[in-house]
């Protein structure tokens, strides 16, 4: 039986990928390099200090990674206060709230800065249907590894067996296939270039895993 949902965020809850691409290549203009669009598209799902350190990497800089991610927040922050194209995404409120009403446990694992996952829950008024807000910039490991699925089906209380993950990244959908999680992939019009074969079970609308069809997904 189903018991509970651990949701990714970004792509999932709310877009704020056309922000944060706006603050990530804002950050690369100031280090006067350039990522193509493809090589930004292999860090979705990734927490800004993995990505910073592997543009360190790749370009072979000298700056520091934390620095890098300031620089980026700091961009993404003013973007946050002043894009006004920043909404949740079409039916997952209702979701949510149908989820919460009918007794299902809701965890957040994003791998969001928990200002970011702040921001966006304080905008959007969600934190009295969430349990728990976890974010991979504080966890020792990044998706795709599975620290963040796993620790947010322990804080949920449930076996992992009676939890299921809604993502919608090639990292993210990894992340819960090692943690042995049910994952649902969430391929919206905002999904680029990202990998769902490996989902349990691949949507494009909300309406499709309501809370009676997703407890039918377990009910064998």
């Amino acid at each position: 039986m189903l018991k509970a949902i651990l949701f990714d965020m970004d792509g999932v809850i709310v877009d704020t990928e056309p922000l944060h691409h706006k603050a990530y290549f804002g950050m690369f203009d100031t280090l006067n390099i350039e990522v193509s669009e493809a090589h930004y598209q292999t860090f979705t799902g990734q927490s800004t200090i993995n990505v910073c350190k592997s543009i360190c990497h790749h370009f072979k800089l000298s700056n520091n990674p934390e620095d890098l991610v300031q620089v980026k927040r700091n961009i993404f922050k003013d973007l946050f206060k002043n894009d006004p194209s920043l909404q949740l995404l079409d039916g997952v409120l209702n979701l949510i709230k149908e989820y919460y009403e009918n007794g299902l446990t809701l965890v957040l694992a994003s791998s969001a800065s928990m200002g970011t996952i702040n921001s966006v829950f304080t905008r959007f008024d969600l934190d009295k249907y969430f349990i728990a807000k976890l974010s991979g910039a504080d966890l020792k490991e990044s998706k795709p590894h599975p620290e963040i699925f796993l620790k947010a089906a322990k804080i949920s209380g449930y076996n992992k067996k009676h939890c299921l993950v809604i993502e919608d990244s090639t990292n993210g959908i990894k992340a819960a296939n090692a943690a042995e999680i049910f994952c649902v992939g969430y391929k919206s019009i905002h999904s680029k270039n990202q990998d769902y074969s490996k989902a349990n079970l691949v949507i494009n609308n909300f309406e499709e895993i309501t809370y009676i069809k997703a407890q039918k997904l377990f009910s064998n």
